[in-house]
């Protein structure tokens, strides 16, 4: 097997802690996320709707979960629609779920074909008064395609409109943003497997390396070892590319004196990791970018303390940038003075580090939390400051994943090298 097996348990207990908040005679209805096209005759690779996976386990298309807890019948209280497989199905894709894989996969007892879904659901929904149906609302979200969720929604407030209709997100973001034992451990997983292909890099990079060339190495070692790759678009921007926040191209040649910042990491099962490091192409640093990788570095260290539970996002922010500006005003990139007159939004500071530092992280690598939400225990989030000088050609970002702890924080990314000093080691070997 490519992933370690996940114990259903898992997502029968997620399931139950899905029904403890819903309204009384409420049913969920959940759909699977479509396949989407390129061009042609092309299709993306699919991607399961993460709240779906979340309470199945199922990694399939045209899959529907539906939970109503109340229903008279105790088989009906949750059921899982399928696709089926058909002869020409299992020649062209290859088979499908079972029903009794689905069952012993998701832990749900009724397993029945996606085809007799609408039978099905047209004889149940007269039968509760609240509807919960799923919604994109993560914060950053930006909504340009219809999904199967969305088509539903107009599909059944067309056919019931007298329903009172409940939105499904709020619930999972609740949910999802405390992971369990289970999901850090896959967390952890995709992590060892991003420290292993980070590793295997740093005794590749050398001056007129390509940036594909790290990429095709970093992605050889991740799926060698069970990842289906990364968890989101690698970024490898060396010199000024490396102060291009969300740069994609990865064409460029290293530089011999230049930076590489590698923003690359592994999913595993499902979950992702999210790491980001910064090394000198031929191997040492300059006495420059050594003081604004320091700078970095004290910076992400000094920001995980002041990671705590209770703490909201937005102070936490603010307290990391008055460790920031010190740190700008060492490198003689602000003024002390002109800082000490700068508003509260600090935008000499931002200048220079005009991104947060933490993001929540697991089956999405932006996870889902309620808006202004306090950091609780359990939660597991990146801490990832950079400072980018556009004008000297630098620009460094460090991050790791960390589990926020009662009294502090485990580190998941404890192994993954991050010292100036051992990083010019392994690349010296």
């Amino acid at each position: 097997m490519r992933y370690q097996s996940i114990d259903s348990q898992l997502f029968v207990r997620n399931r139950g802690n899905l029904r403890a908040l819903l309204k009384p005679n409420s049913v969920v209805i959940l759909h699977a996320n479509d396949i989407y096209p390129t061009n042609a005759d092309g299709t993306m690779p699919f991607r399961q709707h993460s709240d779906l996976y979340y309470l199945t386990g199922v990694n399939q298309e045209e899959t529907v979960l539906v939970l109503m807890p109340d229903a008279h019948d105790p088989t009906e209280r949750e059921v899982l629609f399928v696709k089926k497989t058909s002869e020409q199905i299992a020649i062209w894709e290859g088979e499908k779920l079972t029903k009794e894989q689905a069952q012993a996969g998701s832990g749900i007892q009724r397993i029945e074909w996606s085809e007799s879904f609408s039978s099905f659901v047209h004889r149940w929904l007269p039968q509760v008064e609240n509807i919960y149906l799923s919604t994109n609302e993560h914060l950053r979200a930006s909504v340009v395609v219809e999904t199967k969720n969305d088509r539903f929604i107009k599909e059944c407030q067309s056919r019931y409109p007298l329903h009172r209709y409940e939105r499904l997100s709020p619930l999972m973001h609740r949910l999802r943003m405390l992971k369990q034992p289970e999901e850090i451990e896959m967390i952890q997983k995709a992590c060892d497997i991003t420290e292993a292909g980070f590793r295997r890099v740093l005794g590749l990079i050398q001056p007129e390396i390509g940036e594909w060339e790290i990429e095709a190495d970093l992605l050889h070692e991740f799926v060698r070892r069970g990842s289906r790759g990364f968890a989101y678009s690698p970024i490898i921007g060396s010199g000024k590319s490396a102060c291009v926040l969300h740069y994609v191209e990865n064409d460029k040649i290293c530089q011999d004196g230049d930076l590489v910042l590698m923003d690359v990491a592994a999913e595993y099962g499902g979950w992702n990791s999210d790491m980001t490091r910064t090394v000198p192409v031929n191997g040492t640093f300059s006495p420059r970018q050594r003081a604004v990788y320091e700078a970095v570095l004290r910076v992400m260290r000094g920001a995980d303390p002041l990671l705590r539970p209770g703490k909201l996002p937005g102070v936490y922010q603010k307290q990391v940038l008055e460790l920031m500006e010190k740190e700008l005003i060492g490198l003689q990139l602000i003024d002390a003075e002109e800082a000490r007159k700068q508003g509260p939004d600090k935008p000499l500071v931002k200048k220079y580090f005009m991104h947060g530092t933490s993001h929540h992280l697991g089956l999405d690598v932006h996870d889902v939390a309620p808006p202004n939400q306090p950091f609780m225990e359990g939660m597991v989030v990146t801490i990832e400051p950079g400072i980018y000088i556009r004008e000297e050609g630098i620009g460094i970002r460090l991050e790791n994943n960390v589990v926020i702890g009662r009294d502090s924080n485990f580190d998941l990314m404890a192994n993954i090298p991050i010292e100036a000093d051992e990083i010019e080691c392994l690349m010296r070997r």
